[in-house]
């Protein structure tokens, strides 16, 4: 009963005012400053009302660039690493996305509101159900969120156009790389207590180019929970 709460808690009295809009106005400068120049992705955080995916102790921190836990020992990722994977994905309205850990379901809210198709899989069930019931309360519906192993993607709906992961991964998965359309884009942080931002895109059936864009820090991504 105390999950759901949280959600209600949010919704009725926490509600999307002027000085929340202020806020967020003055976090998508924060982001210009930091080097972000798709103007899709800043509108996208510029409109979602991150206050809402937040526990009601951290509101007034709500548009602070960091990262707040959220519960499940997971958490609500900076707005700048949201914003730079994001970025990163460099797809466009209509786009096939699969997203492994919807946690809170920023990310996720993001995705959709630049017009992605989203698939999105959590490992943790509080957080799933959680998520579940609460972005539709915002309007944001995800095409499918699937509670399961976020290593072995969804391959009843590969292939993707892009695949982002939010949480750290010691290696790639196999199987994210195979679910990728020729040309897809798969947005991973690499390592173990740091990571490294890395961009795989698929040239060929055969063939990846990777990028790496800097040192991350994420909860670990889990396997074989399901």
């Amino acid at each position: 009963m105390i999950t759901y709460f949280w959600f209600e808690l949010n919704l009725n009295f926490l509600l999307d005012t002027f000085a929340h809009k202020g806020k967020r106005k003055q976090l998508v400068e924060i982001l210009v400053q930091k080097g972000i120049t798709n103007k899709k992705v800043l509108n996208a955080i510029g409109t979602i009302p991150r206050h809402l995916f937040m526990d009601s102790g951290f509101v007034d921190h709500a548009y602070i660039d960091k990262a707040f836990p959220i519960g499940a020992d997971q958490t609500i990722s900076q707005p700048f690493t949201v914003a730079k994977q994001t970025e990163l994905l460099n797809l466009e309205k209509g786009s096939k996305i699969l997203e492994i850990g919807t946690g809170s379901g920023f990310q996720t809210a993001v995705l959709i509101e630049m017009g992605m198709h989203v698939f999105s899989i959590e490992r943790q069930n509080e957080l799933f159900k959680k998520t579940k019931l609460f972005l539709p309360k915002l309007g944001y519906r995800a095409k499918k969120l699937i509670f399961g192993d976020g290593y072995k993607g969804f391959k009843e709906e590969a292939p993707f156009d892009g695949i982002v992961v939010t949480a750290g991964a010691p290696f790639v998965p196999k199987p994210l790389m195979s679910q990728l359309k020729i040309g897809g884009r798969l947005v991973i942080p690499i390592g173990s207590e740091n990571q490294i931002m890395t961009l795989i895109t698929r040239i060929s059936q055969t063939e990846f180019k990777k990028e790496e864009f800097g040192e991350f820090r994420f909860v670990p991504l889990l396997e074989n929970k399901n």
